[in-house]
């Protein structure tokens, strides 16, 4: 039955190709196609700027504050270096709701706050702008925990994957910076801010508990500082903020992408007119309202949170992708990486997966390797795979994960 499926899904996929056609997609682009049904993120766009609905001075409690999620109604935030505390705060006013200790942890520089179904993300990776930091990390916190003011945290430690050297640089003069990350349905992408170049790195990791290598994905030429990101998988839209060496914030979109590859679909970036504003947190519910603050900042400007709607930007993009019918896509239970990949790939799964049996097949059905999960964290060797895509099966999971071999 699975070679008949797959085979079948090799002819569709044939067939459909040959009457693809590649090209910009996006109406509100300057060389939109009408012709084109893929987007091959070549859109281009003229300059924007967009001014905030509304600004409200935040606590003096919140004068770091670095990271924004919009979660159970109102919006979450955190200081990049004051306390090991969580804030929520209203989403209209700004006041603080509440405040959640996260025991037992250091807060070396919380530089961003990303979440999923289950938990809430901090990242503790910041004050690295020499380059030399090597106890970078991500703690991981249950939600219902949190909640109840007893916070159940893991920890999610990293390096990159093309870092070889640890020296310090000069202030300011390294590509392994980072002050923003998402979380997706399966792992951790790492937005890092490349001062010299003023790109951004993205790299990815599992998002389960552990010690990984995050590896290079792609880099995205920003032109200007990452400093958060805001993401609607289902939507397949992200948004970071960022701003300037002169302090002159900006919005960069990235939309229509496939595969969570954000470098592949559109990308625009729109300026934010609050001059010498440092802007950390970005969060959104639907792809249209989104909140932002920024953090207090020598030259007179307080802690403050702002509204902003990018309906003029997104909103015939964001209505064509219905919610409930990406809600409905059943998910693996399971991570995949690197994908693409070259060499070897890692399996990561729970322990409710221990010794189900795994098995790779090409897109004709054949199987290229079947063996038992012993551990949370398998390495298969594919470097014998022809290039190609092949699909990830565990016995009992609802869904399969695709992955390419390069």
């Amino acid at each position: 039955m699975k070679k008949i499926i797959f085979t079948s899904l090799l002819f569709l996929i044939i067939h459909f190709a040959n009457a693809q056609v590649y090209g910009c997609t996006d109406t509100k682009a300057n060389n939109y196609n009408a012709a084109a049904t893929i987007n091959n993120g070549t859109c281009t766009y003229n300059g924007a700027n967009i001014n905030p609905t509304t600004s409200k001075v935040l606590n003096a409690a919140l004068l770091e504050t670095s990271g924004l999620i919009h979660w159970n109604n109102s919006l979450w935030t955190q200081n990049d270096d004051t306390n090991n505390k969580l804030y929520s705060i209203d989403t209209a006013t700004g006041n603080i709701i509440q405040n959640y200790t996260l025991t037992n942890t250091v807060n070396k520089d919380w530089e961003e706050i990303s979440q999923d179904d289950s938990f809430v993300y901090v990242g503790d990776f910041g004050n690295n702008s020499n380059g030399n930091r090597t106890d970078l990390h991500i703690l991981r916190v249950e939600k219902t925990s949190l909640l109840l003011n007893a916070p159940i945290i893991d920890t999610i430690n990293f390096s990159y994957s093309n870092q070889t050297n640890f020296t310090a640089t000069s202030s300011n003069n390294t590509d392994f910076d980072c002050e923003a990350f998402l979380v997706s349905s399966d792992s951790i992408y790492l937005f890092t801010k490349q001062w010299v170049s003023e790109k951004t790195g993205i790299y990815a990791m599992p998002k389960t508990p552990g010690t990984y290598v995050a590896a290079l994905r792609s880099t995205i030429n920003i032109q200007g500082l990452a400093t958060g990101i805001t993401y609607l998988e289902d939507k397949r839209l992200a948004v970071i903020c960022g701003y300037s060496k002169l302090l002159q914030p900006f919005f960069y979109l990235l939309y229509d992408f496939r595969n969570n590859d954000f470098a592949n679909g559109n990308k625009r970036k729109i300026s934010v007119n609050l001059a010498f504003h440092q802007m950390e947190g970005i969060a959104t519910e639907n792809g249209l309202k989104y909140y932002a603050t920024n953090e207090s900042s020598p030259l007179n400007n307080p802690q403050k949170l702002h509204t902003f709607d990018l309906s003029s930007f997104l909103s015939t993009y964001v209505r064509q992708i219905p919610t409930s019918i990406n809600n409905n896509k059943k998910k693996a239970n399971f991570s995949v990486f690197p994908n693409p990949s070259s060499e070897q790939i890692q399996i990561v799964i729970g322990n409710e997966l221990l010794g189900t049996n795994c098995t790779i097949y090409n897109l004709s059905g054949k199987s290229m390797i079947s063996i038992s999960l012993k551990d949370l964290q398998t390495i298969i060797d594919t470097k014998s795979f022809p290039a190609a895509m092949y699909i990830v099966h565990i016995d009992g999971q609802e869904a399969d994960i695709s992955f390419i071999k390069q």
